[in-house]
This record gives structure tokens, sequence and C-alpha cells, in this order.
């Protein structure tokens, strides 16, 4: 496995998979998406005695901070051609044969709070923050966060977290 964005430590088969774009707040690009995607459909499997994996972000400021932006411009394909394959890689993350923590430091924004929402179990720092900010920039969550929020907070939290891209911590998510 050899990945530019992703860093991999394997402890007696637990994996962490550690987005490692601190300097871009670990923003999800094509690459990490990429990786995302061969990780959890085949590198998996040259793991032996897989027992599960742990997604966390570099730096203490932010899990992920949301989609890279900065590729927004330059994209191929229509909006739903990435809606789709970003739904496609998150599924594949919550449907995995193996149980998938997210390890929640700071931000999981937008496509970060969507991916630690496909992971089976979440576990937040203090300082962790959640929101689904695309509404700012004219556009939904795209990666099934709709749904999955939904099914965490209710419909209430979700639609008031989805219509004024407030910020909050995993404490008032729970409540």
């Amino acid at each position: 496995m050899d990945y530019q964005n992703l860093l991999v430590t394997n402890e007696e088969g637990i994996v962490t998979l550690t987005i490692n774009r601190e300097k871009a707040l670990n923003a999800l690009n094509q690459q990490t998406m990429q990786e995302l995607k061969s990780f959890f459909e085949t590198d998996f499997e040259s793991i032996e005695n897989l027992k599960g994996v742990i997604i966390t972000g570099s730096g203490p400021k932010a899990f992920v901070a949301g989609a890279d932006i900065t590729e927004f411009i330059g994209l191929q394909g229509t909006g739903e051609q990435m809606a789709q394959r970003g739904q496609d890689i998150f599924s594949a993350i919550e449907t995995f044969h193996r149980p998938v923590i997210a390890a929640v430091n700071g931000f999981a924004l937008g496509g970060g709070c969507e991916l630690c929402m496909a992971c089976h179990i979440r576990i937040a720092s203090p300082n962790a923050r959640f929101g689904q900010p695309e509404v700012n920039l004219g556009i939904i969550p795209g990666y099934g966060g709709t749904q999955r929020l939904v099914q965490y907070v209710g419909k209430g939290k979700a639609l008031e977290l989805m219509m004024t891209a407030d910020m909050i911590d995993a404490m008032r998510l729970i409540a």
C-alpha cells in the first residue's frame, strides 16, 4: 500500500488510517478519496488478521474539514458523478466486514462529518466540532450525509444542522 495522503499503521491487526493533509485541514481531495476507495475495496486484503480500522486526521485542528473545494473549479465530470463516487466509497466503509471507528479530533465538517457517520463507531475529542456547512456554498451533503444524519440525530436536529450550517460539539450533537 503506497499512499500519498493516508498514513497506515498496523498494531496487531488494528489498522489506523490517518488522513495526512494537515495544512489543508485534512480536506478530502480526489487523491485521498481514491486512496480510501483502494483501501476499503481491495488493499485491506493484504493485511493478515485484520481486526478493525480506525480513521483519524493528522494534527489537532481537524479530523476532516470537508471536501477540498480548491478542486471544484477544475473538476472533471458533474457534481452528480462526484457525489455518486463519494457515496460508493462511504458505503464501502459503512458495510465493511470489520469495525471501522472514526477518532474525531477537531473539525468534522461536510465530507468529514459524512465520513465519520459512515463509520460504525465515532469517538470524539473534547475539541471535536461537527457540521454540514455546504449550504453556505449552495450545495447539499452529497455523500449520503442527509440520510445518515437523520438516522443518528433525528429529523429535527438534522434539518437544523443542514439548514443553518451551524457547527456543534459532540455533547450537543447527542443531546
